[in-house]
């Protein structure tokens, strides 16, 4: 479904996970091109050492690459389905005051995507998400693989029309 950024943003703010969690999305960019994201910290997220929970960190950054890329790409035309392939989470220092991240989603990988969809039927890529402190200073990176696979796509079709041109 094709939602506004604006929508999905509220989307987000309310879905429980994000919520309960403090999870907040500030904005989602023109065309779902980028996103900015804050995790507040508070009781309900802290863990024994009195810094946010992993998991927390971990459940803000999974979505937001997939939800980008299927925005973006149903606003071109195609029908794809996207999801979170694997991730993993290097925690660099305990997260003490309320975390940040901006993810950017640029034309070229957005291109890149669709030739990939065009040619294979699918596309897989691992991007990273830079999650930092007030101070700036850097408490974890995650790095996100997506896998997008376009339901429209058949095998046969695309060669029959390679070979009439």
């Amino acid at each position: 479904m094709g939602l506004s950024e604006n929508t999905l943003k509220w989307v987000m703010r309310l879905y429980p996970p994000f919520f309960f969690q403090r999870i907040w999305v500030r904005r989602f960019g023109k065309g779902f091109t980028s996103a900015e994201v804050k995790i507040n910290k508070s009781l309900v997220n802290r863990n024994y050492n009195a810094s946010i929970f992993g998991g927390t960190i971990f459940a803000a950054a999974d979505p937001f690459y997939a939800l980008m890329f299927d925005q973006a790409l149903r606003r071109r035309g195609f029908k794809t389905v996207v999801w979170l392939k694997s991730a993993s989470i290097q925690y660099i220092k305990p997260a003490r005051t309320a975390l940040f991240f901006r993810i950017d989603l640029s034309e070229e990988e957005i291109l890149l995507a669709e030739q990939a969809l065009a040619e294979q039927g699918k596309f897989v890529k691992t991007y990273p998400i830079v999650i930092t402190d007030r101070n700036g200073e850097i408490c974890a990176v995650m790095q996100n693989e997506v896998y997008i696979k376009d339901i429209g796509y058949k095998k046969a079709d695309r060669k029959q029309v390679n070979q009439e041109v």
